[in-house]
């Protein structure tokens, strides 16, 4: 529970959390950055990590934040689009391979009495497949939780890997080029910055609409048919 906290108040306060972080760790904050969007995507067991919201911050450092001290704090942007296109891609085909090899069997591991991977999610994503087919690959990166367990359904469910890897690649660069370049151009804005954390919250409230659109259409739609 206390990790949970700590993740959720790193995200929450992005902002001055990763100015921090490129300032005490340099240039290793491209590695730091890479790791987070890679275990995001790659390990089904990791699926809290909200990467729109680091995509969007990192953008926003990517056109240069300047402190309260006076310090500014820069990154590359051509480096971030690249490193974490290739996290994002890299992640995904871990999952897939991890789905498609072990998947039954990490869907049975247990800690204490709970499973490890929550059947709720891995259904979620099963009704997004049924909808949406190939394309859910893409359509799931901007969706929290069923971005990390769609490439591993996927291998689970032995899709063809030429048709995987093609939606995973564009799924990659469309996901990590929109939200960094819409955080490059318009995280400096002051009443974006004022209000970073309403951002970063409206952020993750509409990636989630997909889902909640799911259950009312599951719940309710369904039924009136």
């Amino acid at each position: 529970m206390e990790f949970i906290q700590t993740v959720l108040d790193f995200f929450l306060n992005l902002d001055q959390h990763l100015f921090t972080m490129i300032i005490d760790y340099g240039v290793w904050i491209y590695l730091i950055l890479f790791l987070i969007i890679f275990v995001e995507t790659g390990l089904v067991v990791m699926p809290f990590l909200p990467g729109d919201s680091l995509l969007f911050a990192a953008g926003t450092f990517c056109a240069g934040v300047i402190g309260a001290s006076g310090e500014a704090a820069h990154l590359n942007l051509w480096l971030v689009l690249g490193l974490l296109t290739v996290a994002a891609i890299l992640g995904d085909t871990l999952n897939y391979t991890l789905g498609k090899n072990i998947g039954l069997k990490i869907l049975n591991w247990k800690i204490g009495e709970k499973q490890l991977v929550n059947p709720k999610y891995i259904a979620q994503t099963q009704e997004f497949y049924e909808k949406n087919g190939p394309k859910t690959i893409i359509i799931a990166r901007f969706v929290p939780i069923v971005r990390t367990f769609a490439p591993f359904v996927a291998g689970i469910g032995t899709m063809n890997y030429n048709t995987f890897i093609k939606y995973n690649i564009i799924g990659a660069v469309v996901w990590v080029f929109s939200l960094t370049l819409l955080g490059y151009f318009f995280g400096n804005m002051p009443i974006v910055q004022e209000n970073f954390e309403t951002v970063i919250f409206g952020i993750i409230g509409i990636s989630i609409l997909p889902m909640v659109w799911e259950f009312i259409s599951a719940k309710f739609l369904k039924k009136k048919a």
